[in-house]
């Protein structure tokens, strides 16, 4: 059984899987609007998607969003990851700069997990890793193909390559090209969770053709997804209410 990582109570890799709800806005009363309109909806998680903020280059400004997002969400854990162009994400940094700010995110105290894209850079991704663990701050280190789907062995490879880099929980998205590519992530997470993993990973195929791999996680060994309340992170996102309606009835019938 995969060990566990607790953040603020939530438990991570033991029975339904999480969800995360991303924060995706350019300015800071658009982030606390967002912040605001999770009332009601039942999820674990909030990722902000700090690559989004228009002020994300200058600290000061990073640290005073954080100051007011962190009562806002009450006790809601907060991932911060800044999701690079090359992955995916809404800006390009310089890998120092990427490092700085994880590492200074992570001693505010007023966040929880930080999200470190894997293929950084060993040496950076583990002055990161290092510098979240001493502020007592969780990694989520991710590896994102928003154009294909590798084969089974080499999805396994990045996976056990997080966890020997440090990393608390290892995740990856992947772009299915076909059906058979749904399968492939599915039995790369089964055998990583069953054989290799040590602590809880997340997987997931990405698009409408890779939902199903968003909602069986708690059968195959992925133990968190996203769900958006209005904008979405990611293609084939589902509303996080209708997700968490899905997760428990799979849950129940397991």
């Amino acid at each position: 059984m995969s060990k566990t990582v607790e953040v603020r109570g939530v438990k991570i890799g033991e029975g339904i899987p999480k969800i995360i709800v991303p924060i995706v806005a350019k300015t800071k009363e658009e982030i606390l609007a967002a912040a605001a309109s999770f009332a009601g909806v039942r999820y674990d998680i909030v990722e902000w998607r700090v690559d989004w903020f228009d002020g994300v280059f200058d600290f000061a400004q990073v640290e005073d969003v954080l100051k007011d997002l962190r009562p806002a969400l009450g006790d809601k854990p907060i991932l911060f990851t800044f999701r690079t162009s090359k992955e995916g994400g809404e800006k390009a940094i310089e890998a120092d700069a990427y490092a700085e700010l994880n590492k200074k995110a992570a001693a505010t105290g007023l966040v929880d997990m930080v999200d470190v894209e894997a293929f950084t850079g060993d040496e950076i991704v583990k002055d990161i890793i290092a510098g979240a663990h001493a502020a007592g701050v969780k990694v989520v280190a991710s590896n994102h193909d928003f154009f294909k789907t590798p084969d089974k062995d080499d999805i396994v490879g990045r996976l056990c390559k997080m966890q020997e880099l440090g990393a608390d929980i290892p995740k990856i998205a992947v772009m299915p090209q076909n059906k058979k590519d749904v399968l492939t992530l599915l039995a790369a997470t089964e055998e990583m969770a069953t054989n290799h993993a040590d602590r809880p990973i997340i997987t997931m195929s990405m698009a409408g053709t890779g939902l199903i791999s968003r909602l069986c996680g708690e059968v195959f060994g992925s133990a968190a997804t996203f769900g958006a309340v209005g904008k979405v992170s990611a293609p084939g996102q589902m509303n996080a209410k209708d997700l968490d309606t899905v997760l428990k009835l799979i849950d129940a019938s397991m």
